[in-house]
């Protein structure tokens, strides 16, 4: 038996070549791969980021060719390139390197963004629908299990996710640590672009109920209000606006400050120099620089911010490290598990052969000695607990063993000494 995963992701593909792979719905292809003879359980995860298949397999070889295959044929569509240049972009692990692969997956240690939350979602949604087409069985349900606890570990183990990445994120963090509380606070949002509806969505989520948008085009500030439950306006209503903003994020082109000093300068005025956040992430600057001269005026350009994350960034890599050795411990909890599922045709042939031994003895005994049904039975359950009793120790140390890397050693040992000639039980 084997573990392999066969996938590619955001640093193996380009977003062109993950878009046809991309699965809504990966119950009918798995149903598909675990049809034939080659899988006998799979799990497929398919986000923005990769696409990738985790297999349980007895003819490994097979497997491999079949799981390539399953990329280029049952996952992609006309326009997929030839096999070869597909295999430039896919990557293959087996066994214990699988099984690590899996677990950094799903504790983010594997991620575009090192940390972030959703991809352990999305691992489970994968797992569950694994599940339910019954793709999934004992041993990929025991992996991802394991991959779960190993990402709740690295999540409060570590601080890999506390300090944000995203110059969005870092923003609205920075308001957070001025007010402490945003939920009393009002937001002006210049512009109306991705990067403002990021910030926009991060402020919604600390808390804060009023937000005004302001943007060139009306209706792109209305569509994104009415998402939010926002006001939208016009630019020419910025001067009013700026007297009850206590947070102000712009990202807006065009020639020009929107934010002048004077502009600023008469809307504390208004506020009775109430303090104002002035995030600036347009390029050009929205704001003038002079601006940060104003007494209880706070700004951060595109510059400052970035500075900030990149120190997220090393400090989230500092606690990757520490995730990594979580993993590393679990994998070898998981590597000690499946390692014991590999001694259990070995333990089973050599109690069968015990067994048949023992049966046709005491079956010979019976003929010569003539014993009643009472005795007969009496006596079978002799030689059975003598069996037992002998089988007992070695059959404990093979467990023990064959959950540790040398452990193979005696298992070879054992088929050697009792001339085991072990094929893979029926059942798997």
């Amino acid at each position: 038996m084997k573990v392999l995963l066969v996938g590619l992701n955001h640093r193996s593909a380009p977003v062109e070549l993950r878009e046809q792979l991309a699965v809504a719905d990966p119950a009918e292809p798995l149903r598909k791969l675990v049809a034939g003879d080659e899988v006998d359980e799979a799990v497929l995860l398919s986000t923005c980021n990769r696409v990738e298949v985790v297999a349980m397999s007895r003819t490994p070889d097979a497997a491999r060719q079949r799981l390539r295959s399953f990329f280029r044929r049952d996952l992609g569509g006309d326009g997929l390139p030839v096999a070869g240049d597909l295999s430039d972009h896919l990557y293959e692990f087996a066994d214990a390197e699988a099984v690590r692969h899996v677990l950094r997956v799903a504790s983010a240690l594997d991620s575009m963004v090192i940390g972030e939350p959703q991809i352990l979602g999305q691992t489970k949604e994968a797992y569950r629908t694994a599940v339910e087409c019954e793709a999934c069985g004992p041993i990929l349900g025991r992996l991802f299990q394991t991959a779960f606890t190993t990402a709740k570990r690295v999540r409060t183990e570590t601080r890999i996710a506390e300090r944000p990445v995203s110059v969005a994120r870092v923003a609205v963090e920075l308001a957070r640590r001025i007010f402490d509380d945003l939920a009393d606070k009002r937001a002006l949002l210049i512009g109306a672009g991705e990067m403002i509806e990021m910030a926009l969505s991060a402020l919604r989520g600390e808390g804060l109920e009023s937000v005004s948008v302001a943007n060139r085009t009306p209706e792109r500030a209305e569509d994104l209000a009415a998402r939010f439950g926002a006001t939208a306006h016009g630019l020419d209503e910025v001067p009013g606006l700026l007297t009850h903003a206590d947070v102000v994020l712009t990202c807006i082109g065009g020639d020009g400050a929107i934010l002048t000093r004077d502009r600023v300068a008469d809307a504390l005025r208004a506020r009775r120099k109430r303090p104002i956040f002035v995030i600036d992430l347009g390029v050009p600057r929205n704001a003038e620089p002079e601006i940060n001269s104003l007494e209880n005026v706070y700004l951060y350009d595109i510059d400052d911010l970035g500075a900030v994350t990149d120190e997220n960034s090393r400090a989230r890599q500092r606690e990757a490290a520490r995730g990594e050795a979580i993993v590393v411990e679990q994998q070898q909890r998981f590597d000690g598990w499946f390692a014991a599922l590999r001694a259990v045709p070995t333990i089973r042939h050599l109690r069968d052969w015990a067994e048949e031994i023992r049966s046709a003895e005491v079956e010979r005994a019976f003929g010569r000695l003539g014993l009643g049904p009472q005795a007969e039975e009496g006596v079978a359950a002799l030689t059975r607990s003598i069996v037992n009793k002998i089988m007992h120790a070695p059959v404990s140390r093979l467990r023990r063993e064959a959950e540790r890397e040398e452990g193979m050693v005696y298992l070879e040992a054992a088929r050697v000494l009792f001339d085991i000639d072990e094929g893979e039980p029926e059942d798997g």
